[in-house]
């Protein structure tokens, strides 16, 4: 079996781990968010951004097209969680009702959760055409992201009054999600400048993922210095693993 969609069944385990954390304990949560935050922005600034300027020298209106890329993945995944209702902070006391609309809501973002680790499948495979040491390193983010995706599923759902199989059922999706994105993205061959622009667009997911998804949730009720000390050290883990292994 190919490596990357070995790796990608691992990060599934990983996104069970965080659901299964979510309910048995919130006490150190904010620490492990941290740590995500800092390994997704270090791979960005370290890792993906000299990369995807090197696979893509393309400009539009004067401006490099993997840079509109980013923003753009940014935005597309700002929007969708604002249409869909997808993220709310995973301690925030705000939607305790459990009205029809609440539930709605909350197996709506759940299942679009679904949709956005389906392409982290995808970028995990795209990552090992570029060269191992990429992959290897979008590994380490796609990990950390899934332990907080299983974390953000689990807490939809009891938050909309629907924990039980349903629960079950979407963790199950959003591995499976995971593993086939992993599964097209290793058969499918795209050229360099492409291939630039889709890790560029992933890039934006990261960005949008670390400062507007997991700091604010880590912050949530533990603003604390030992919070940012693990944000700091996430960023610190991937200079150091992109240091060690290199681009090549």
């Amino acid at each position: 079996m190919n490596i990357s969609i070995l790796l990608a069944a691992a990060t599934a385990l990983a996104t069970t781990a965080g659901g299964f954390l979510a309910i048995r304990s919130r006490d150190r949560l904010h620490l492990v968010l941290g740590l995500s935050a800092g390994l997704l922005l270090g791979l960005v600034g370290f890792d993906l951004l000299p990369e995807i300027f090197e696979l893509n020298t393309n400009t539009f209106g004067n401006v490099p097209v993997v840079s509109l890329a980013l923003v753009g993945g940014f935005l597309l995944l700002h929007f969708s969680e604002q249409i869909l209702g997808s993220h709310e902070p995973a301690e925030s006391d705000y939607g305790h009702e459990h009205s029809h609309a609440t539930n709605i809501a909350g197996t709506m973002g759940a299942i679009a959760m679904g949709g956005h680790v389906f392409l982290d499948g995808v970028a995990l495979a795209l990552a090992f055409q570029v060269s191992n040491a990429l992959g290897f390193a979008v590994f380490v983010a796609v990990l950390s992201h899934a332990f907080s995706d299983g974390l953000n599923t689990v807490s939809l759902l009891i938050k909309s009054g629907h924990w039980t199989k349903r629960a079950t059922y979407l963790l199950g999706l959003d591995a499976i999600m995971r593993i086939s994105g992993a599964t097209l993205g290793t058969y499918i061959t795209i050229s360099d400048p492409w291939l630039g622009a889709y890790l560029a667009a992933f890039a934006g997911f990261l960005i949008y993922l670390a400062t507007s998804h997991i700091l604010p949730e880590a912050h949530s009720r533990h603003p604390s210095k030992l919070t940012m000390l693990a944000t700091v050290t996430g960023v610190l883990t991937m200079w150091l693993i992109v240091g060690n292994i290199g681009i090549k």
